[in-house]
C-alpha cells in the first residue's frame, strides 16, 4: 500500500488526470488542485485495498448531505443537547426515561413541550429515533 501511495504522490498533474479517468471512468471536475487530486486517488486506492466504508456509513453520509437531521439512537448514559431561544438544554438518557434539571421525565415529547410551550415530537426535537 505504501508503495502505491508513494507512486501516486510522485505523479504530475497529467499522470493524476490519467489515473482519475482510469479509476472513475470520467475526467475529474475542473479546477481541482494537484494535492486534492492526489488525496482522492490515494483515498480510492485505500478503499480498493482495505474495503472502503460500510453501506450504513454511506447511507448516513447521503442523509447528511441532503441537509436532513441524521437520527441516532439514544442509549442510557448518553446526553441530548438542544439549544432553544438562546438557552441550552441538556437531557440525560436513563433506563425508562430522561432527566433534565434534576427532574425525571417519561418522554422526550413532554420535555419538548415544557421547553417550547407547544406540542413537538420529542425525538424529532432532539434529533433522535
Amino acid at each position: 500500500m505504501s508503495i502505491l501511495i508513494a507512486e501516486i504522490d510522485a505523479c504530475d498533474r497529467s499522470a493524476c488526470l490519467d489515473r482519475w479517468r482510469a479509476i472513475f471512468g470520467r475526467p475529474p471536475p475542473k479546477h481541482l488542485s494537484l494535492p486534492f487530486l492526489k488525496r482522492v486517488l490515494i483515498w480510492e486506492a485505500q478503499n480498493q485495498v482495505l474495503g472502503g466504508v460500510s453501506a450504513k456509513t454511506v447511507r448516513r453520509l447521503k442523509h447528511l448531505a441532503s441537509g436532513k437531521i441524521v437520527p441516532v439512537a439514544a442509549r442510557p448514559g448518553s446526553f441530548l443537547v438542544r439549544e432553544w431561544n438562546g438557552r441550552t438544554y441538556q437531557v440525560e438518557v436513563i433506563d425508562g426515561g430522561y432527566v433534565m434539571e434534576g427532574k425525571t421525565w417519561r418522554s422526550l415529547s413532554a420535555i419538548a413541550r415544557y421547553i417550547t410551550g407547544a406540542h413537538w415530537s420529542g425525538p424529532r426535537f432532539f434529533g433522535v429515533q
